[in-house]
């Protein structure tokens, strides 16, 4: 950065001064960082102030009390202190093989240090023949420990009044060791940081909580997050930060839905008419279950208030979330409003409109669909006949969202598999009019109540959780794929009883070329074990054109062919009642809740259902707790919560990407009784205090204000 910008920056910034706060304060004013240090913190670690810096927690930290002995390490270590001198620091091997070496010695052994990366930087900063303390996982190769890139810290003499018991450890990068921010550096950084704290770091919680809860400040967290004097102060440091975290975004959701529902009128569908009762009386295919009954309720409910619904409604699969979904569209057409569904696939759409327009017969409703491959003479029709009133049900993908598609006065927007988009398109439909409609979202991806209350946290929440009657539970089982020959018999007799049956391979982006290879191998193999004229096989992939593809979707649908060897493209959208058996293969490269998604592909029918996951005999131990899992439950809420154990929340359903779960210290699985805690807790605060008008919630007001805001001052240098 220029001389004079640099100083042009700084002179802006002390004209603000009146209207930031210490943490606020842009990280390069911080003594011993400096632009060229504060450029390479914002690029690595995102961190652009002083309250970034303050809230980059060390990962864990080097106990100086507890450290063990050389000899004393076994395989069942975790993480290990240990203290000795260093001895033998050489490198070995050439270029990308290059590792630096190097051995720590004790009274009681030897064991290696290793070091793959950054090996310039440690050759620099260890010294031999210095006695250090070394923390890091031991692991075994070739018959003796060694310990990949540990932490070192050289060891203080004996009375030396600035050694701690507890040194944080901090994430670092090759970058930032290289200009002298490594664990090391960062810790000195947050103490200078500390210093100049004291006094400036303001409360985020009212007292009343903190005395309730028996939390400690935040300013006393704070420093004992980053130096602890004891573990005991550490622990309740962490419970502090961690309580703040689950709390204050509850208080976000939360906020934002009391203030939706005061503030965003919603239309009054004040009656059920005579479409919705010609349905339920003479079209309803099959009775409701108490679940389907409750949920229509709700949201009925919701829908007399005056106020804009906003619900998420989850389903298992199979558990009749469409019917659902239509009876409510059905209450919008008897109050004088259009309704509409959104798909995420054609596939989908086309299923929906097809049962549906079935579902329909005889009630004088009018549907349409309207997709990326509606002829433009039918979409021309379809658009006149929808915004002349004309048409009560409009089914569609991501075309509903063209802005040339105008409703006459749409009420009601349910949304299919809403993970699948995006909320710019989601916004989309929402503008469709100038009164905002009814929004239900609706996932056939259970979600684990915990991550309900954290991701969907300001959406009021529907759960169907039985499954329609008559219905046989699937059986699943494990065959490894020296079994083939045995599950081809299990086909072959299937077959003959009449049924139907997918055979499904995995398809990750990253390896297209590859999982072709293996759906083309594997429909070969099958093709000579079943083998014409006795036998049709339909093949499905992404690669294919979409004529290609429907018209062996249809054949298949038909009857026409006894097994479709696919990818995944027959997730969600394909609904056989026939087919009774699902084989996937490399199930051990499936996530849970996708092999739970294609175990729903079967089982539609009233026959007995059954789904065949092959794998290899090598299993890594979480691929082992999945296809276990899938054996013993079919329950696709123990699954999601199975799944959310196994994967972390970042994974699922991509929130890691959209970045919804924001949680520094908390963990939705581990804490989640803390999270069901704080959101009782601020779900009262609010009932009592819906403005926060409160002198005693003038903290939690601050927070919500600054949340809110569009400047972040911090980042304007």
């Amino acid at each position: 950065m220029p001389f004079f910008f640099c100083n042009f920056a700084k002179s802006i910034f002390m004209l603000m001064a009146t209207d930031h706060t210490f943490l606020s304060t842009p990280i390069e004013y911080l003594r011993t960082v400096g632009p060229a240090r504060a450029t390479l913190l914002q690029r690595e670690l995102e961190i652009f102030t002083f309250g970034d810096l303050l809230e980059y927690y060390p990962f864990r930290y080097m106990d100086r009390t507890h450290f063990i002995t050389i000899s004393q390490i076994t395989e069942t270590n975790n993480y290990i202190v240990t203290k000795g001198v260093i001895t033998d620091l050489h490198t070995v091997g050439e270029g990308r093989k290059m590792r630096l070496t190097a051995f720590l010695r004790d009274s009681t052994g030897t064991i290696e240090l290793v070091w793959f990366q950054g090996i310039k930087w440690v050759k620099e900063t260890i010294k031999p023949n210095v006695e250090y303390l070394v923390l890091g996982r031991p692991t075994m190769f070739n018959g003796t420990y060694n310990i990949a890139h540990p932490d070192l810290e050289p060891v203080k003499p004996e009375g030396d009044t600035v050694a701690q018991s507890f040194i944080p450890i901090y994430s670092s990068t090759e970058k930032l060791k290289a200009r002298g921010l490594s664990t090391k550096g960062i810790s000195k950084m947050m103490a200078v940081l500390l210093g100049e704290a004291r006094g400036n770091i303001p409360e985020t919680l009212p007292q009343y909580i903190l005395d309730r809860f028996g939390l400690m400040t935040r300013e006393q967290a704070m420093f004992n997050i980053h130096f602890p004097k004891n573990s005991q102060l550490n622990e309740q440091a962490l419970r502090r930060l961690k309580f703040e975290e689950v709390f204050l975004m509850q208080l976000e959701y939360l906020y934002a839905k009391t203030e939706r529902q005061q503030k965003s009128k919603g239309f009054i569908f004040s009656h059920i008419g005579t479409f919705f009762n010609t349905f339920y009386h003479n079209n309803l295919p099959f009775e409701l279950t108490g679940a389907q009954k409750r949920v229509v309720r709700e949201i009925y409910t919701d829908m007399r208030t005056g106020k804009q619904m906003n619900r998420l409604l989850q389903g298992d699969v199979g558990s009749g979330k469409t019917l659902v979904a239509l009876l409510c569209m059905l209450i919008a057409c008897d109050n004088g409003y259009q309704a509409c569904l959104m798909a995420p696939t054609e596939i989908l759409a086309t299923q929906h409109f097809t049962n549906i327009s079935k579902f329909l017969a005889g009630t004088g409703v009018t549907a349409e669909l309207l997709t990326g491959s509606t002829k433009p003479s039918q979409k021309k029709k379809i658009k006149e006949r929808l915004q002349n009133g004309e048409i009560n049900i409009l089914i569609g993908t991501h075309a509903l969202i063209e802005k040339d598609v105008a409703f006459s006065n749409l009420g009601l927007v349910v949304i299919d598999e809403q993970h699948r988009f995006g909320v710019e398109q989601r916004a989309k439909m929402w503008a469709k009019n100038t009164t905002p409609p009814h929004v239900l979202v609706m996932t056939a991806t259970p979600i684990p109540r915990t991550l309900a209350m954290t991701v969907y946290g300001d959406l009021d929440c529907s759960v169907i959780d039985e499954l329609p009657p008559g219905r046989k539970p699937i059986q699943t089982t494990h065959q490894y794929d020296s079994d083939r020959l045995k599950v081809f018999g299990f086909m072959r007799r299937q077959i003959s009883a009449g049924h139907q049956i997918y055979v499904v391979y995995p398809l990750i982006n990253e390896s297209e070329k590859m999982d072709l290879k293996d759906l083309m191998d594997g429909y070969e193999s099958i093709s000579r074990a079943f083998p014409q004229p006795q036998y049709q096989i339909s093949i499905v992939h992404g690669q294919m054109k979409a004529d290609a593809k429907d018209y062996e979707m249809e054949r298949f649908k038909k009857g026409e062919t006894q097994i479709m060897v696919s990818t995944t493209v027959i997730e969600v959208g394909v609904d056989v009642p026939n087919a009774s058996v699902m084989v996937i293969e490399n199930a051990e490269r499936f996530g849970l809740s996708q092999l739970h998604q294609l175990r729903g592909r079967v089982g539609r029918g009233a026959e007995q259902s059954y789904c065949i996951l092959m794998t290899s005999n090598k299993l890594t131990s979480d691929g082992r707790a999945r296809i276990k899992t899938m054996v013993e439950t079919t329950d696709g809420f123990k699954i999601a919560e199975a799944d959310l154990k196994l994967r972390g929340p970042g994974d699922l359903q991509g929130l890691q990407q959209s970045g919804v779960i924001d949680l520094k210290l908390a963990d939705v699985v581990q804490d989640e009784n803390m999270i069901r805690v704080a959101r009782d807790t601020v779900n009262k605060i609010l009932a009592a205090d819906p403005q926060l008008l409160a002198d005693a919630n003038n903290c939690l007001k601050r927070h919500i204000t600054k949340k809110n805001s569009k400047i972040n001052w911090g980042r304007i240098s």
